[in-house]
């Protein structure tokens, strides 16, 4: 591997663009390629970035040479696909969240890294938010005593396209898979994993889940309670309680 991590994109879509330019942040990163089922697309892309490789294929970027680590940016429903086929290839990946649309496809993609040795993670970058540095740090000093509780919520009001991935059940759609997963993520970074889970959604006129509620409980009694939707805008915090106090 040469001094620097040689990364690759796959696919060119919105969040593609947000990571390649915060790649170009990184002194130890390079972005040599790029792949799209659109050479035109890709050479688009290319062009935006600087990027030498351009491939008409998802094939062919994983197949590429220089590139050490992949970072998959497709629609949800092609996660698991798109990263197995990386894996396979013999790269490295970080994949877009929501890191898969169920266990199975995650047991999958897991598998194949461990089988491959090969890195793979998801790209849930609120993790690595200052914010959450420094609330790990406060939770580890105890600065709120025994964590018993959190409440956390992420939902916005979008408007109604059968045709958007964001309400296209095949697609990967729905409120959970959206934006519920940083709710989700927040609890098991604090609690690590449920041991019981119980949860209510509405479907809307498309199939996907609207809006949804979740309680998690966890083996020490500790209860994560979140909320997500697409179509009603909410708070968007978190309140995390202690037997000392509590943090927003």
């Amino acid at each position: 591997m040469s001094q620097k991590i040689q990364w690759g994109i796959l696919g060119t879509g919105s969040i593609a663009h947000k990571f390649a330019t915060g790649l170009s942040f990184l002194s130890d990163a390079e972005l040599v390629s790029v792949g799209s089922r659109n050479t035109e697309r890709a050479n688009q892309f290319a062009d935006g970035f600087d990027i030498p490789n351009r491939h008409p294929s998802y094939e062919s970027l994983a197949s590429d040479p220089n590139v050490d680590i992949i970072y998959v940016a497709t629609p949800h429903n092609l996660h698991c696909e798109n990263t197995q086929l990386c894996l396979e290839s013999g790269k490295a990946v970080i994949c877009e969240k929501p890191f898969a649309i169920n266990a199975d496809q995650a047991t999958r993609m897991i598998e194949s890294a461990q089988a491959e040795k090969l890195f793979l993670m998801e790209a849930m970058w609120t993790r690595y938010l200052p914010l959450m540095v420094e609330l790990q740090a406060m939770l580890a000093e105890n600065l709120i005593g025994e964590v018993r509780m959190l409440t956390a919520d992420f939902g916005f009001r979008a408007g109604i396209n059968p045709e958007s991935r964001l309400f296209t059940p095949k697609l990967g759609g729905g409120a959970l898979l959206d934006v519920g997963v940083y709710t989700v993520s927040l609890s098991s970074m604090i609690f690590g994993s449920p041991t019981q889970v119980v949860s209510l959604a509405h479907l809307g006129e498309t199939g996907v889940d609207e809006q949804a509620g979740i309680v998690l409980g966890h083996a020490q009694n500790e209860l994560a309670i979140l909320h997500t939707a697409i179509r009603t805008n909410t708070p968007q915090e978190a309140i995390i309680m202690g037997t000392k106090g509590r943090i927003r």
